[in-house]
């Protein structure tokens, strides 16, 4: 089968795809012949080294993957052979302290594809049939494949962390991003009003017409001043912040009075500023967040195929130019979830 190769930890350049053997299913898994697979900040960093991610050279890249099912266990009764299905990324151990209360993304031993094992990059994979969940109704295999990361972890983030009511204030950083947009979807399918900055009048555009209630340009607005002129001085209820250092005082300033800053990632660096007195004073409380539980995301699904949520593509790719993509991806102009076709 043809897959995306990491060979070397060179950035974009050690990526070659090559032919390499289809994998072979073990017990209680399923084999799955991938037809789309979509792009994260992850598979940049792995590029890169992936430092503090174990891993062996070479690896196939990839953490999003959908498509259909072509080999199960005989007495397989949850999945069967020919359902088209989407996967969740992350393989637990069911045995530490955490998943045995349910909180599977906190496994001890938590393993991701396309960080610690090969990934979707691939025609083939080979994962757990708890793994994998039928794709909405009505959907391709694109728009499945851009869910199990940035749905799943906006998701996380907005209904399990975060919970914002129905009217609440909810400011979104650096909209066009996965993450971001499928937060703008969700918390606005809450009932939240929503502010998103960007420095791309496009991106801003495409938000409104995603339901966003007030949209700021960041490269000709002061955001801290425009998000407190929008709230009348009181600031927001909920911050969803992936950016980081560069966000992350006017996340501290314009969040209320006990207000959530729920937290998921920091691509402009993680060592921000504190601001511990402001923090105990206002009794802000500052949550981390990355993806969600299998259980979460049967709930998202289920969300998706009621019409409540709907991933953003911003571009497809074919397998062999998945270095292409992944320039595209760093170049940070993409408007939603950049696909691969398999």
């Amino acid at each position: 089968m043809r897959a995306a190769l990491l060979l070397r930890h060179d950035g974009i350049d050690g990526i070659a795809i090559e032919n390499v053997a289809i994998p072979e299913r073990q017990p209680g898994e399923v084999l799955v012949r991938l037809e789309a697979a979509c792009l994260n900040r992850v598979d940049l960093y792995m590029a890169g080294g992936g430092a503090g991610i174990t891993h062996r050279l070479p690896m196939i890249l990839g953490v999003d993957g959908a498509g259909e099912i072509v080999e199960c266990d005989p007495g397989e009764t949850t999945r069967r052979v020919g359902e088209k299905v989407v996967i969740y990324p992350g393989l637990w151990c069911g045995r530490c302290e955490f998943c045995r209360r349910g909180d599977n993304v906190l496994c001890t031993k938590l393993r991701l594809l396309g960080e610690h094992r090969d990934g979707t990059f691939a025609e083939y994979i080979t994962v757990p049939a708890v793994n994998v969940f039928p794709i909405p109704a009505g959907w391709s295999a694109v728009e499945a494949a851009a869910v199990p990361v940035a749905g799943l972890t906006a998701w996380r983030m907005l209904v399990t962390k975060g919970r914002p009511l129905p009217g609440a204030t909810v400011l979104i950083f650096g909209i066009g991003g996965g993450v971001s947009l499928a937060a703008l979807q969700i918390a606005t399918m809450m009932g939240a009003e929503t502010i998103v900055t960007s420095g791309n009048a496009a991106k801003l555009a495409r938000a409104r017409e995603l339901g966003a209630t007030h949209m700021i340009d960041h490269a000709g607005e002061d955001v801290l001043k425009r998000v407190m002129e929008i709230t009348g001085g009181r600031g927001v209820d909920l911050v969803i912040e992936n950016v980081g250092k560069a966000t992350w005082d006017v996340a501290m300033r314009a969040v209320v009075r006990g207000g959530r800053i729920v937290c998921c990632g920091a691509t402009t660096g993680g060592n921000p500023s504190a601001d511990l007195q402001r923090l105990f004073i206002r009794q802000i409380e500052v949550l981390g967040s990355t993806l969600g539980n299998p259980g979460e995301f049967a709930d998202l699904l289920t969300g998706a195929g009621r019409g409540l949520f709907r991933p953003v593509i911003d571009a497809e790719f074919e397998l062999a130019e998945v270095p292409k993509a992944l320039r595209r991806l760093e170049q940070g102009e993409q408007l939603g979830k950049i696909a691969i076709r398999i």
